[in-house]
């Protein structure tokens, strides 16, 4: 149905003349005749009756008003669901209780009218060809492939270099130290049962355990944080490794221990990528908010993987 004659329609019932609804329309009066006979054609009766008090509808007239203005109601939220800017500006994060969504968080705190919809992709790839496609505005990923294997739309902007923290239980050797060092870690067993084979954060801690010289074991399913909690307290040989932000509460009996890790300082790189070309304008201030509070990576005292370094 062209709703351009529906609109026309009823501005003239609205306006009770064909005359002013030309004059609210910015048309000619014999253009609003036209749209109407248009529309009564299409619907094979008639809509409207002139007389010398103006214009009013017919019995089918009034039977299609309420149809119409309904129909004019809804073309105009289909245009609004994608006009750049009053649509939400649709964000992909690994996990909603990582430090990513806190990210998100601060942007909302600081811009609580730009309303955000959080969805959660499993891996980089994935996330990547969404952005691409069109089907997220933004994700924030460990970019493994080199600038040159992105999409030649899509950009990736570092925004966030979040240390580690050693995770374990109180009967590991390192439960009680201020701090570990990451060559104290040579030796050791990580435990990582959630590091699926192909992703950015299983390269990304490959590359860290062949550089420190300690072992990141995989075995067993990962039944979610829960048991990982459960299996780390009680263990004096396994340790994981938790982001400096990664909220995590556990029962008082745990005893669990974060112990910071330094000289150098291990950290993950996290980088927002979007769609150059993406009109959204809450998008764009997204990444003015992040671009400012990121102080940029240190030359020294931090450890980041190669694929993450400057060229």
């Amino acid at each position: 149905m062209d709703v351009t004659a529906v609109r026309t329609f009823l501005a003239v019932v609205d306006a009770g003349q064909f005359q002013e609804a030309a004059a609210d329309l910015s048309i000619t009066p014999q253009a609003v005749s036209k749209r109407v006979a248009a529309l009564e054609r299409s619907l094979g009766v008639r809509l409207l009756v002139r007389d010398a008090r103006g214009a009013r509808p017919t019995i089918d007239g009034q039977a299609f008003l309420p149809h119409a203005r309904g129909l004019l109601q809804a073309a105009e939220r289909a245009v609004a669901s994608v006009r750049p800017g009053s649509r939400a500006l649709r964000v992909d994060v690994i996990g909603r209780q990582l430090s990513l969504a806190g990210l998100l968080r601060g942007f909302h705190r600081i811009h609580p009218d730009i309303e955000l919809d959080v969805v959660t992709l499993f891996d980089s790839d994935a996330a990547v060809a969404a952005v691409r496609d069109g089907t997220i505005d933004a994700t924030f990923r460990a970019v493994t492939m080199p600038g040159s294997r992105l999409p030649r739309e899509v950009a990736a902007t570092p925004v966030f270099d979040e240390p580690l923290h050693l995770f374990t239980g109180p009967g590991h050797p390192y439960a009680d130290a201020p701090a570990v060092t990451s060559a104290q870690l040579a030796g050791h067993r990580i435990w990582m049962p959630g590091n699926a084979p192909g992703t950015e954060w299983a390269a990304y801690y490959e590359e860290l355990a062949e550089t420190f010289g300690f072992v990141v074991d995989t075995v067993g399913p990962d039944f979610g944080i829960e048991a990982l909690l459960d299996t780390i307290a009680a263990s004096t040989t396994l340790a994981t490794f938790v982001s400096e932000q990664t909220p995590l509460v556990w029962p008082a009996g745990h005893d669990l221990r974060r112990i910071p890790l330094v000289d150098p300082v291990p950290v993950y790189p996290h980088s927002l990528i979007r769609r150059t070309d993406n009109p959204h304008t809450s998008l764009a201030a997204l990444h003015r908010h992040l671009a400012s509070a990121y102080p940029g990576r240190p030359e020294s005292g931090v450890w980041a993987p190669s694929w993450s370094r400057p060229a």
